[in-house]
């Protein structure tokens, strides 16, 4: 069967397309797709070093995981849900607004409010790509556990994509609990969750020399 595999990031940059075509036996798995993009002509000699994951209808697959004609196929480069305490979970062209973020934490049981800015440092900008469809309900998923591992009143995170320049925030961060020390923990597993985890990628840009940032599989 003919499969249609999105690319991101490096491997998109690489390419020069969205998206590649790669030829899967009726049978295939997950881990066949990844040796078939280590073949590709297009991306073969980068998708063949990188530790790559691949995401089936939007959801990380392992790699014994059938694939069914129809599926929707990603290749996740290393990368640079919850209830009603999730107020935001969102990926945004536009330049984010810390203070209207943090606005959507506002609860009346807590004592406490913390809000984390990822700012662009060292370099002229940093350019952001994401498998956005992909990234948000991850995103709202990361809150969601981590509302409920650390006894948050609300929790709320916005991430850019697209050229942020220097100075200007490229994440957001926004809790509230009852106590201090709570509202800290949950504030820094969401952030160290959303840079492993959603399939975000970061290339660094300083006058005419840009590389794409190393990352961790997800």
């Amino acid at each position: 069967m003919r499969v249609t595999v999105r690319l991101f990031a490096m491997l998109r940059e690489r390419a020069g397309s969205d998206s590649v075509e790669i030829e899967l036996a009726e049978t295939a798995t997950v881990a066949d797709a990844i040796a078939a993009l280590g073949r590709d002509p297009q991306v073969g000699d980068l998708a063949a070093r990188l530790p790559l994951r691949i995401a089936v209808n939007r959801e990380y697959a392992d790699a014994d995981a059938a694939i069914e004609p129809g599926d929707e196929l990603a290749a996740i480069p290393p990368v640079s849900g919850g209830d009603g305490r999730v107020r935001g979970a969102r990926v945004s062209s536009e330049p984010l607004d810390p203070a209207a973020i943090t606005a959507l934490v506002g609860d009346p049981g807590a004592g406490a409010v913390v809000t984390f800015q990822g700012t662009t440092r060292d370099v002229d900008k940093l350019a952001y790509d994401a498998y956005a469809e992909m990234a948000e309900p991850r995103i709202a998923q990361i809150l969601g556990e981590c509302a409920v591992a650390h006894d948050l009143k609300a929790i709320a995170a916005e991430h850019r994509i697209g050229d942020v320049p220097l100075g200007e925030a490229s994440v957001v961060v926004a809790v509230s609990a009852a106590h201090r020390a709570e509202a800290f923990a949950g504030a820094r597993e969401a952030i160290d969750r959303i840079k492993a985890e959603a399939p975000i990628w970061k290339k660094e840009v300083e006058g005419e020399a840009e590389s794409w940032v190393e990352g961790t599989v997800p």
